[in-house]
């Protein structure tokens, strides 16, 4: 529900970012992580992406 969208209320947005419910083989923290979307270029589409300023074509986010 949260992926969708389902709970956003207001200007409150909810996108929960978790490990998928599978097997993963091991291999370096850096890219288990990003295989399970959870490495920070990830979570930074994410965030931008949920921002209601973003999908309006424009954002009051400043990126360095």
């Amino acid at each position: 529900l949260s992926e969708q969208g389902a709970l956003d209320a207001g200007r409150v947005r909810v996108r929960t970012l978790t490990l998928p419910d599978t097997y993963q083989d091991h291999d370096s923290p850096e890219k288990m992580y990003a295989e399970a979307g959870l490495d920070a270029a990830t979570i930074v589409k994410t965030a931008l992406a949920t921002l209601p300023e973003r999908k309006e074509g424009r954002s009051r986010l400043r990126l360095a």
